[in-house]
């Protein structure tokens, strides 16, 4: 009679990673989520004991079912940083049109190219179509584009988004009264494919290689908004109109999510920012408040119950560091942070 030889021992699982390798591995897949790709639901292989220990005491837990409903009976939602945003958006605007008006010489040009007091500032992805256009390296578009590079690189994620461009102001508002026609169920959201973005910007980039002109400037709303601004309105503010119209009764923030390059751009030059928006796991109360005013809100879904890697987790690149996340959390679990220093802001 045959033998049968025992069973192999199943292999032991892998080591869960330690805090910082989970990090590491978020922060890979946060650039990837800004190209364009779906966040999803991590293992729990890939999530650091310390807070795998505290996703389980919230599973169920009667004392954390209570603190959630004290924190919910007692929250107050403020505007603190949406109003610091708005503000700084429409003075840096506003700069333009009296330098212009008064003829000053303070801030002279767009946000497409500008001298700040002698100092060239020049739009990262206006200075790229041009060099394309051209097709060599244009020293004087470095040189202006140097100071801006360094500045975005600081601050980080799509912060020119949310604190200097027009469109982006006019976008959010024309969000709120989508919002109130889903409520109301006069139209619906059509979401489109984050994907789409990425395409959109290698195809303008390859429009002004090809034709040696910078095609994307002539439609881009961000531009546009800024000469009308500054020169006076034209023509060209019908497609302005049109893409507003379009956000309100079809897709939220369509241009901003899913066509616009500007964003990419300046989402990948702030990858390493020093300055980003902190999660904290312990104190969420997973109410998702946070994820219903966030202009982006797949970089929030680390705060979805069981999906953090870690008790704390940086908010990944694509994150506009508009803060209203920070105002709408009730417990505080978002916040604003110098990477390396402990001082919150």
């Amino acid at each position: 009679m045959t033998k049968i030889p025992p069973a192999a021992p199943d292999a032991p699982p892998p080591p869960a990673p330690t805090e910082p390798q989970a990090l590491r591995r978020r922060f890979f897949e946060q650039i990837a989520i800004l190209f364009g790709r779906e966040p999803t639901r991590p293992q729990e292989a890939q999530i650091a004991p310390a807070a795998q220990k505290i996703h389980v005491y919230k599973q169920g837990n009667r004392d954390f079912i209570a603190e959630k409903k004290h924190a919910r009976a007692h929250a107050v939602t403020t505007h603190r940083w949406r109003n610091r945003r708005w503000v700084t958006l429409i003075l840096a605007n506003l700069l333009f049109v009296l330098s212009w008006t008064l003829d000053v010489q303070l801030l002279e040009g767009s946000l497409s190219a500008s001298r700040f007091v002698g100092f060239h500032l020049i739009d990262l992805n206006s200075a790229l179509q041009v060099m394309l256009a051209h097709k060599h390296i244009i020293v004087n578009l470095l040189i202006g584009t140097g100071t801006v590079l360094l500045g975005w690189a600081l601050l980080g994620g799509r912060s020119f988004c949310a604190w200097v461009c027009p469109y982006h102001l006019l976008a959010e508002w024309a969000e709120k009264i989508h919002l109130k026609l889903v409520e109301k169920k006069l139209v619906a959201d059509v979401p489109i494919d984050r994907r789409l973005r990425s395409v959109f910007w290698l195809v303008f980039a390859l429009l002004a290689l090809l034709t040696g002109y910078t095609v994307y400037e002539a439609i881009s709303p961000t531009g546009i908004l800024s000469r009308a601004l500054i020169y006076g309105p034209g023509l060209a503010l019908l497609w302005v109109a049109a893409l507003l119209v379009f956000e309100i009764f079809f897709s939220r923030r369509a241009w901003c999510r899913y066509a616009c390059p500007i964003g990419l751009t300046y989402g990948v030059v702030g990858i390493v920012s020093p300055l980003r928006v902190k999660y904290t796991l312990e104190g969420c109360f997973h109410e998702g408040d946070c994820r219903k005013v966030c202009l982006v809100p797949h970089v929030l879904d680390t705060v979805i119950k069981g999906r953090a890697v870690a008790t704390e987790v940086p908010i990944g690149p694509d994150c506009t560091r508009c803060g209203l996340c920070v105002d709408a959390c009730p417990s505080g679990s978002l916040k604003f942070e110098v990477k390396g220093l402990s001082k919150l802001l």
